[in-house]
């Protein structure tokens, strides 16, 4: 992971046109190629970012930028998409690269892991002819949380929340990249299994051709009569 501290201000062109002024941020280069821009506040979520497959390269500043007292330029560019963010950087206060390894992922307790297990115990409540292949699948970025397969035998991954929002969607569709590069299991499809699902959430998982399911954890437990709602 590269982590620079920098003066510097971000235009992002997609699917909408966004700015970010001058100003000093925490840049952060990870391993998978995704590129996050945060500030001193807001909690964990980035001011703006680009997730993978995407590609970063550094330029020069044109002459205009040069005027401007922006010493490099960052142009990431979305592999599969128009999307790109240019971070004009103005003054570099630190930058830094480490080598963080292999993660072995969240250890899942409380209401997300009895989600998981139940859900594995009765996978039909994705669908007929369902059948569970593995919990907790490994992969280099983490653990599926469950991989199972369809009626047709088409493989699924699945992602469980307790409450879905954009994050559980965009960790979804990562592993989801790194999965379809396997001939034993591509295609895999996904879904997004949760409690509550955000509506943004929901729509950018349809966007990106992920099914979402709302599951309904006494339902699942035996404790009444309500089937687990698909939507």
């Amino acid at each position: 992971m590269r982590v620079v501290i920098a003066r510097c201000s971000v235009d992002y062109e997609g699917a909408l046109v966004a700015h970010l002024p001058l100003a000093t941020r925490l840049l952060m280069v990870k391993a998978d190629g995704s590129v996050l821009i945060h500030s001193d506040g807001g909690s964990y979520k980035p001011l703006n970012w680009m997730a993978p497959p995407c590609k970063m390269v550094e330029l020069e500043p044109d002459d205009e930028e040069r005027e401007q007292g922006v010493a490099s330029v960052w142009l990431v560019q979305h592999a599969k998409r128009e999307d790109h963010l240019r971070i004009r950087l103005h003054e570099v206060i630190s930058d830094s690269s480490h080598d963080l390894g292999i993660d072995p992922g969240l250890i899942k307790d409380g209401v997300e892991a009895q989600l998981q297990a139940l859900l594995a115990e009765h996978i039909a409540t994705l669908g007929d002819g369902y059948t569970l292949l593995r919990r907790e699948y490994a992969t280099a970025i983490g653990p599926v949380d469950i991989l199972c397969k369809d009626a047709a035998g088409a493989t699924v991954a699945v992602e469980i929340k307790r409450r879905g929002d954009i994050d559980g969607v965009e960790q979804l569709t990562r592993y989801l990249e790194l999965l379809n590069r396997d001939p034993h299991l591509a295609p895999v499809q996904g879904v997004f299994a949760a409690q509550v699902i955000k509506p943004q959430a929901r729509v950018l998982a349809t966007d990106r051709g992920i099914r979402c399911v709302t599951l309904d954890y006494e339902a699942l437990r035996g404790q009444d009569d309500t089937t687990s709602r698909l939507f």
